[in-house]
């Protein structure tokens, strides 16, 4: 009679928290977002939670049928943030969690020791960004909290660079680069409606920005750069797609250079990818970068690409073959830069092409799941995925 052979049971999955401030639509927010959504679910007990319950991506983030805790706090000093924190051990401890994953500066200073001290096996924080909008003290803090964890992620080796200088650990820095889900920006179909609604010409150049208005993301310089423009390329549009605390400031710079026909505010929007398709080229002129997702959305729809030489963007465009990087601070060499492009079609397409296969080689969120997973499965001692 042959041996029966013993039936092999799957490992348990393993309990993993990740914490972020909101699901409003934000670089962070959206890798968090696709990060969960692509999460391999027979592996990992995933429980998404947040300090602020609203955004744009709650309804992508509502798919997923997981635990979504609210941990609601004021000021990171105030009594009522001391008790999310104890809500917060309470929950580490109920639920068993293994892996404490934090994202920003709010989240790690928040949630890092509170996972220390309620005994989480691995605690991960992440940081995105070169600090450049944080106090003094606030970078110090952090810097101290990070200590508390195992490991700190990073998603460029520019910012990897910026904390080893400040002070952190080099050994507990790992780099794992941005991903996009690149079936989103695929397609080819023109939509003249999008342009009648934001009263646009059927013809019109388009040259976009997507950014958060704030004072780091140098739009001032991309103004300044549209109206150095303007006489030569009278047909072309400047749209700036986001919003934030600058926009006011921002809008009267654009009426002060003479830009209210040239330049158009969308606001916040949702169909990034509609938008990719009716544009001619997408300009990042960031004072201070990690790893920009709208530069990699606009490279895997085929648009040209051009971006100031600073943090994460080298890591992304191959000057000169894959986009062309500029100066920071340098409205005349960016306004050159778009002008090579509206010029020369045939350059166009060749970086926008470069692009588009750079992107589908190296940041597919394919990819960047498969390497996160690897490092959770390393810091708690389970078995890869085959």
């Amino acid at each position: 009679m042959p041996e029966r052979q013993p039936i092999k049971s799957s490992p348990p999955r393993i309990r993993l928290l990740k914490i972020l401030t909101s699901f409003q639509i934000g670089g962070t927010e959206r890798q968090v977002t696709n990060l969960a959504l692509g999460l391999n679910a027979s592996r990992f007990d995933l429980h998404l939670a947040c300090l602020r319950n609203f955004g744009e991506l709650l309804q992508d983030v509502m798919q997923l049928r997981v635990p979504r805790p609210v941990f609601n706090i004021g000021r990171l000093y105030a009594p009522r943030t001391l008790w999310q924190a104890i809500r917060l051990v309470r929950y580490i401890r109920r639920n068993e969690i293994q892996i404490v994953h934090t994202y920003g500066f709010y989240p790690n200073v928040f949630a890092v020791p509170a996972a220390r001290l309620a005994g989480a096996g691995v605690i991960v924080a992440s940081i995105r960004d070169r600090g450049d909008i944080l106090t003094p003290m606030q970078r110090w803090i952090q810097k101290l909290v990070c200590r508390l964890a195992h490991c700190v992620l990073v998603n460029a080796e520019a910012i990897r660079d910026t904390l080893v200088g400040q002070g952190y650990a080099p050994g507990k820095i790992i780099v794992i680069r941005n991903g996009i889900v690149l079936s989103k920006y695929a397609g080819t179909e023109r939509g003249e409606s999008l342009r009648q609604s934001l009263g646009l010409s059927p013809t019109a150049p388009l040259i976009f920005v997507f950014s958060r208005l704030n004072p780091m993301k140098g739009l001032d310089y991309f103004l300044e750069a549209a109206a150095l423009l303007k006489a030569s390329f009278p047909e072309v549009r400047f749209l700036i797609v986001g919003d934030g605390a600058g926009r006011a400031e921002l809008e009267a710079l654009s009426a002060r250079l003479g830009l209210q026909q040239q330049v158009t505010f969308t606001g916040f929007r949702t169909d990034v990818p509609d938008l990719l398709r009716e544009a001619a080229v997408s300009v990042l002129p960031s004072l201070s970068e990690g790893l920009s997702n709208s530069l990699l959305e606009s490279m895997a729809s085929g648009v040209p690409v051009i971006a100031a030489r600073v943090g994460g963007n080298p890591e992304i465009i191959e000057d000169n073959v894959s986009g062309l990087l500029v100066p920071t601070h340098d409205s005349a060499a960016l306004a050159e830069a778009i002008s090579s492009l509206l010029l020369d079609p045939q350059l166009a397409v060749r970086l926008g092409e470069a692009g588009r296969l750079r992107v589908a080689r190296v940041f597919s969120i394919e990819r960047s799941i498969d390497e996160v997973e690897g490092l959770y499965s390393r810091l708690v001692g389970a078995p890869a995925a085959a």
